[in-house]
């Protein structure tokens, strides 16, 4: 039988500990966010780190979805204990091969990630012209199928100025998402639900809306709220509550602490349920 689920909650954030334990215990899987959802200063802490090569060694399917680069994301993915990094919103996948090579996996073509890539760039100086206090982020360098603005990592923008590089990007007829460091824009149908659907695909050749209440996601930003939307199995990280005004969907549950502890606390009610 299906675990019931509490009722929906769009106002009120539950605690952890009201995540039914048969759910927990049901899951097959974890989405995660990457940037103040794993990492803690921009760092990844050991704790979160411990929290991962536990869900994998439990046999767990992890994915880590991030607005990074697939530049910067690379690295990670030959040490983290993760089935694949989502890249660039959905864009880009990065893969452990059989025989331990990190392989590229791409949703658009060759010619429209360079026709794209292009464009992009006019817009991102269009961008850093037309807002002074715009600047690109640090990781552009490693970006193919995105760009993105430094608002919160290096650059501090307020939320006006965010906004109008938002509305920037869309004026462009680019998707425009914030996360809790950076302000992304990209052509494309990809997101992270797409990218969710995709890897699952790609991975195991099945359907993530057949098997949605099996998967947890965990977050932290209002380029989240899809994602928290979608999955009923949803958490926020502590340092949601950051955003939490601005997200048209929050999570349905929120851990006691922020960032990589916050994380390893959903680990640990994920672990401890299945263990009875």
């Amino acid at each position: 039988m299906t675990p019931q689920l509490p009722p929906a909650s769009p106002q009120h954030l539950l605690p952890l500990a009201r995540w039914d334990a048969a759910a927990r215990s049901a899951l097959i899987g974890v989405f995660t966010d990457i940037d103040d959802t794993l990492t803690t200063e921009g760092a990844i802490t050991p704790d979160a780190l411990q929290a991962m090569d536990a869900l994998h060694t439990a046999g767990l399917n992890l994915v880590a979805i991030t607005g990074r680069p697939v530049g910067w994301s690379e690295p990670f993915a030959g040490v983290w204990p993760v089935d694949a990094i989502v890249a660039e919103n959905g864009a880009v996948a990065l893969v452990r091969t059989a025989e331990g090579r990190i392989e590229k996996r791409y949703q658009q073509d060759a010619a429209t990630r360079a026709r794209n890539f292009e464009r992009m760039q006019a817009v991102l100086a269009r961008i850093e012209r037309e807002i002074p206090a715009a600047r690109r982020a640090t990781d552009s360098a490693g970006r193919e199928c995105d760009i993105a603005i430094d608002h919160s990592e290096f650059t501090q923008l307020d939320d006006a100025t965010i906004a109008q590089v938002a509305d920037l990007m869309r004026s462009e007829g680019m998707h425009a998402t914030v996360s809790s460091i950076h302000v992304n824009g990209w052509w494309g149908d990809h997101n992270k639900l797409e990218g969710a659907r995709w890897i699952v695909r790609e991975l195991w050749g099945r359907s993530l809306d057949n098997e949605t209440q099996r998967w947890a996601y965990v977050g932290d930003s209002t380029n989240d709220a899809l994602m928290f939307e979608h999955f009923a199995h949803s958490v926020g990280v502590a340092n949601v509550r950051r955003f939490e005004a601005a997200l048209s969907h929050l999570p349905r549950y929120v851990a006691p602490s922020e960032r990589g502890a916050g994380f390893a606390e959903v680990a640990a009610a994920i672990l401890q349920a299945r263990q009875g």
